[in-house]
């Protein structure tokens, strides 16, 4: 079983930063899809970036240019940089995990409340 914890949430103005950190723990294999999600009030939950064991990333085009992903794999942990912020940002951030044969073995954070305001 695998367990992922998000951090980093928070209220901010448009314009400004925030980061947000996704642990992993449990049986993480090597070869892993990482991602983060989110969801707007009223409206279907969306992605917003993954990245790969290897260090490919991909980018919702709403967010490129803005957002960075990464991830430290020692440490189990994908980060998402979010800079530029816009009140259509706002939402539940959630880090989720692919593993697995054809990574169908898909794991979800609780998700993390990101807020901005105009």
């Amino acid at each position: 079983q695998v367990q992922l914890v998000e951090s980093g949430g928070g209220l901010v103005e448009a314009g400004g930063s925030l980061r947000l950190s996704c642990a992993a723990s449990g049986s993480i294999f090597s070869n892993n899809i990482k991602g983060w999600y989110r969801q707007a009030p009223g409206k279907q939950r969306e992605l917003v970036a993954t990245i790969t064991s290897g260090g490919d990333t991909m980018y919702a085009d709403s967010v490129k240019g803005r957002f960075t992903i990464s991830r430290d794999n020692a440490k189990n942990t994908v980060y998402l940089q979010m800079n530029g912020l816009k009140p259509e940002d706002t939402g539940v951030y959630s880090c989720n995990l692919r593993q697995g044969l054809f990574q169908s073995s898909i794991y979800w954070g609780q998700g993390t409340q990101v807020t901005v305001s105009s």
